[in-house]
């Protein structure tokens, strides 16, 4: 199974109060820990929603301003043009993502329960999901989920997400990174 990894980074990141994808953690922004991660368990790396030294961009579809589902759809329907079978994606705030993911969510469709942003889809899907966005079907990833009734998958272990600045200033003092 080829692999695409996916990284949501089209968000405003308003919580944070700036730019989170350029955080630093040991001086290198968040968003390359995110890359580093993904690269280490896929067959290729995308960013969805921004440009970003190194990796390609891929935008939302079928429009820009629907969350991470409209990532997602970019993703996947990347994914199936590159002649990728599926998608493991994570927002760009997740910067010690486990190295053992694909193990973990299995085979697609497959999310993590308390984390949905970390799925592992399959690319056959693309179509569908561009459809379920324009008819105005609820935009959440965990509503999309049920429709195509993925298997939602306890982590058992909290993932570091660093939505605030206190959230940065904990992670960068926490054993979490080692993950």
């Amino acid at each position: 199974m080829r692999v695409l990894g996916a990284i949501l980074a089209g968000g405003r990141s308003s919580r944070f109060g700036s730019d989170k994808a350029l955080a630093p953690i040991d001086g290198r922004p968040m968003l390359d820990h995110v890359a580093e991660r993904l690269v280490a368990q896929c067959d290729g790396v995308i960013v969805i929603g921004r440009d970003w030294p190194g990796l390609a961009r891929v935008d939302d579809r079928p429009q820009p301003g629907l969350g991470p589902l409209g990532g997602l759809a970019g993703a996947l329907a990347h994914a199936r043009d590159h002649g990728f079978d599926a998608v493991l994606t994570s927002s760009c705030d997740l910067p010690a993502l486990p190295g053992h993911l694909l193990d973990r969510l299995g085979a697609p469709d497959a999310l993590l329960l308390r984390q949905p942003t970390i799925g592992l889809w399959s690319s056959a899907h693309a179509d569908r999901l561009a459809a379920y966005l324009r008819s105005g079907a609820p935009r959440s990833v965990r509503a999309w989920a049920d429709t195509i009734k993925a298997s939602t998958i306890a982590w058992g272990e909290e993932l570091a997400n660093i939505n605030t600045p206190e959230d940065l200033a904990v992670f960068a003092k926490s054993e979490i990174r080692s993950h």
